[in-house]
């Protein structure tokens, strides 16, 4: 049975569902009612679920860590995804995005060549992207460094990546499955923000 916990840290409702430690959707949210709703739209359908009322050690933890995501901090836990749910192509969008690291962004095209599919494919994946801000949705971007889109809204995902700056200069590509992934540093992103 999944488990679902919501709970307020400092203004944000983080959210967890989960089974044995194997994570069905994570999510943040500025109302309990918003993040509860996020994580019921994210497990599979005609599974049992519980609204847990006191958290386990699990959540505790699973939750301090989104906090620290949130926060534009290094968290170097993984995580164990409940993808088996998820279509193949998702499945890969979702790994490629993970690699995305702090301070970096990519943009929709970048990963569509990594992952395969066109970056309208990938907007749509990230659109429903069941594991935010673990899986980070907010650091796919326009191929001119436009926010695009983000289910939180665009000042969120700008207030993120703000939160993601760390002074890094140039580009770099990362491996992913015999082809290549290209970043750039937040900066990039900030910088056309600031322009217009």
């Amino acid at each position: 049975m999944i488990s679902l916990y919501t709970k307020n840290i400092e203004d944000v409702w983080f959210g967890v569902a989960y089974d044995k430690e194997e994570v069905f959707a994570t999510t943040f949210a500025f109302s309990e009612k918003r993040a509860l709703q996020a994580l019921l739209e994210s497990i599979p359908f005609n599974v049992p679920f519980q609204h847990l009322e006191k958290p386990s050690v699990f959540t505790e933890h699973t939750l301090g860590l989104l906090r620290n995501i949130y926060d534009g901090k290094a968290v170097s836990h993984s995580f164990s995804l409940a993808t088996e749910h998820l279509s193949n192509y998702a499945k890969k969008v979702i790994e490629t995005v993970s690699l995305i690291p702090l301070g970096y962004v990519a943009s929709y095209g970048s990963v569509a060549k990594a992952a395969g599919g066109s970056p309208r494919a990938v907007g749509r994946v990230m659109a429903l992207n069941p594991f935010a801000p673990i899986v980070p949705c907010h650091r796919v971007v326009g191929s001119d460094f436009t926010l695009g889109g983000y289910g939180g809204g665009i000042k969120v995902k700008l207030a993120f990546l703000k939160r993601e700056k760390r002074g890094y200069a140039a580009k770099r590509e990362i491996p992913v499955d015999g082809k290549k992934l290209q970043v750039f540093p937040v900066e990039f992103v900030l910088r056309k923000v600031e322009k217009e």
